[in-house]
Order: C-alpha cells, then sequence, then structure tokens
C-alpha cells in the first residue's frame, strides 16, 4: 500500500469514525423532513383544510389574524396553499415567547375557505418542526447551526478521500459499478459500503456541500459577494408621519398592483407591514424559478400611496443570488420535483448503510491484525 493510500485511508477510517453517528441522524431526520409538511397534516388531520378553494380575499385573512391577535402587531406572512385541501399556513416571526431563539415563529394554520383556524402553534414545539431544529442546530439554536455546517464540511473531505480510495480508473469504471455482492460475509459488507458511496456519491456531495452552506449563510454569502454582487432587500422603516397609522392600501390592492408586473407568476407569500414597516410583500412564483415554495420574485408596495417601492425578477437575478436561491431547492429535492425529492428522501438512508458497513469492516480488519500479531508472536 503506497503512503498516499494509506494516508487517505486513515482521513477516511478517522472521519467515518467521528462524525459517523451525526451524519447518519442528519441523513434520517433529512429524509423526513423532505415531505415534512406533509408529515405535520397526516400528524395532524385537523389543520386540513375543509375546502379545495384557493384564498379569494387576502385582507380577510389578515384581519382575522389581527381580531385573533390582537397584541401581535409587527408583521405578518401568509403562504398560499401549496396543493389542494393544504391550509394557508400564517407565520409571525416576533413573538415575545420565543424571542430569545433565533428562529422560532408563531405558526398559524387557517381553512382558506371558511377562515377557521385550526392550529396556532409555536416552532420547534410540534412534531416536525422539533426534527427540523434537530436537523438544522441539534436543538442548540444559533452554536448548533454553525456546529452542522463545520460537520458538512468536514463530510466533504470523508466523501471525496472514500472516492479516492476507491476509483478504480475510467477504463474499469463500469465493471466495479456492476450492483453484485460477493458470498463470502466480509466481501459482502465490503460490496455494500462501495457500492452504497458510489453511487450515491454526487447526490450525497450536493447534499453536504448545500448542508453546510445553508448552515453558515453570512460565510457562504461572503465567498459568493466576492464572485458575484447579491442583491439587497429594500429599506421599509416608516416615515415620522406613518408611525402609528394604519395601512391605507389593503392587501388585496397590493397584490392586484404587484400582478401588473408579473401577470403570469403564481401568487405565493403575502407579508403584512404591521406597525414597523412602510410596504407589502408580494412573493410570486414564476416558472424556472428552482423553489415554488420559497421563490425569489417579490415585489413591495407602499402601504400608504400604493407605488412600487421595489420589485425583483426572480429569474433575472445575477449569478450569485442563483446560486443561493439554489441552495435549498437542491437540498431538499425540490429542484427536480417529485422524482429529486424521493432521490434525496433514499439517499438520506445511505449514512446509516455507510456508517454500519464501515464500522463492520473497520472491525474486521482490526481483528485480523490482532490475529496476524498473534500468530507471530
Amino acid at each position: 500500500m503506497t503512503k498516499a493510500r494509506q494516508f487517505w485511508l486513515k482521513i477516511h477510517t478517522y472521519l467515518g469514525l467521528s462524525i459517523g453517528i451525526m451524519l447518519v441522524l442528519l441523513g434520517l431526520t433529512g429524509s423526513i423532513l423532505v415531505f415534512y409538511l406533509q408529515f405535520d397534516i397526516w400528524l395532524n388531520p385537523d389543520i386540513e383544510a375543509v375546502s379545495t378553494a384557493p384564498v379569494s380575499q387576502q385582507q380577510a385573512v389578515f384581519d382575522h389574524l389581527q381580531q385573533q391577535f390582537p397584541t401581535r402587531t409587527d408583521s405578518w406572512r401568509i403562504e398560499q396553499p401549496l396543493h389542494s385541501g393544504w391550509p394557508i399556513m400564517a407565520r409571525y416571526y416576533t413573538p415575545v415567547e420565543t424571542r430569545d431563539l433565533q428562529f422560532a415563529p408563531l405558526m398559524v394554520t387557517i381553512d382558506p375557505a371558511t377562515l377557521e383556524i385550526t392550529s396556532k402553534r409555536f416552532w420547534g414545539e410540534f412534531v416536525m418542526t422539533w426534527i427540523y431544529n434537530l436537523h438544522y442546530n441539534l436543538l442548540l439554536d444559533k452554536n448548533g447551526k454553525t456546529f452542522i455546517g463545520i460537520i458538512g464540511l468536514i463530510s466533504l473531505i470523508s466523501l471525496i478521500s472514500g472516492i479516492i480510495l476507491w476509483w478504480p480508473g475510467w477504463h474499469k469504471l463500469r465493471q466495479v459499478m456492476a450492483w453484485r455482492l460477493r458470498t463470502s460475509y466480509a466481501k459482502k459488507v465490503f460490496d455494500l459500503h462501495i457500492l452504497s458511496g458510489s453511487y450515491g456519491f454526487i447526490v450525497l456531495l450536493m447534499l453536504s456541500l448545500t448542508g453546510a452552506a445553508l448552515a453558515l449563510p453570512t460565510q457562504t454569502q461572503q465567498i459568493i459577494s466576492v464572485f458575484s454582487p447579491l442583491t439587497s432587500s429594500p429599506i421599509l422603516a416608516r416615515s415620522l408621519q406613518q408611525q402609528g397609522k394604519k395601512p391605507v392600501i389593503s392587501a388585496d390592492t397590493a397584490v392586484e398592483s404587484a400582478f401588473k408586473l408579473f401577470p403570469d407568476a403564481e401568487l405565493r407569500w403575502v407579508e403584512s407591514p404591521g406597525i414597523k414597516k412602510n410596504s407589502w410583500r408580494v412573493v410570486f412564483y414564476q416558472q424556472g424559478e428552482p423553489s415554488r415554495r420559497f421563490p425569489r420574485t417579490q415585489v413591495w408596495v407602499n402601504a400608504f400611496t400604493g407605488d412600487i417601492v421595489a420589485s425583483r425578477d426572480g429569474l433575472a437575478d445575477k449569478t450569485g443570488d442563483k446560486v443561493l436561491n439554489w441552495l435549498h431547492p437542491l437540498h431538499n429535492g425540490e429542484a427536480f420535483g417529485l422524482t429529486g425529492r424521493i432521490i434525496v428522501l433514499i439517499c438520506g438512508f445511505l449514512p446509516l448503510i455507510l456508517f454500519i458497513t464501515g464500522l463492520l469492516r473497520w472491525q474486521q480488519k482490526r481483528h485480523a491484525r490482532k490475529r496476524t500479531a498473534y500468530r507471530h508472536s
């Protein structure tokens, strides 16, 4: 064995033994989160909408939220149902109850036809968002998120070292990629480890890279901005004259104005000004954007004059913004539709297979070395 191969084997082995169980946790929770909205509805059937009708009046939803939560005066953000039978999902990002946490909005589900509130829960206090936090920050808030980002970067080294050790050369690639498990137990374990890693390498590499970038957003943006300028949001603070006043322009009027800029787009989110901002934010999805749920086409409409404050065409973003736009939909597979999400779900089980077979392989070689040493003693 060459010194280079010995080096990469040690790297691969020690990384697998040290962070392997963490990667198993991230893989399994990630698989669940690919369909976490569907799972949440299945676990809580009461939030499923009784009607498949779309949201007819946006302002009526905001008025109902204000009536039900009169003390929550900052911005509300409402998400249009992704599918028929799904509820409106409203988020209030600044509840005093969770102000010490980096991300823990009040989540409210509303039937789009009756406007009945079917649930009100804080992020992280119900099953699917608890799993989300476990995956995203290990339930350790900001410090946990940073740690997850570092683990993602280290996992890239583990993956690359595995490919270096396995690489047979282009002329033998088809032969070694043939799915076969040899008869002996030791060889079967080795084959399963090799085949799982080689077949899943591209997806696992993408998941590690995008996961690290999502967990380290500031560092990611700093790196990208060196090569391409990034879009910044407009300043929406109210003027002195607007302080304490109610918006003159309704949500429906703001949406109507925004649609004039993007008439063929699909409405996805509407965010109210609250008492601090001066504008409505209307978010659209345009065909060709990588994420339907979190698109980047946006229009800001002044809540007092009706003027367009700013707009952003998600299809016309510069390279740096496009890289950021693709991170989340690549990470959960949404960028490639249902097929992509199923692939990501399946690949979430690969770290478990790789860890178990890698651990067994390490034990086999360890026992073999002990037997050899015993025979020569």
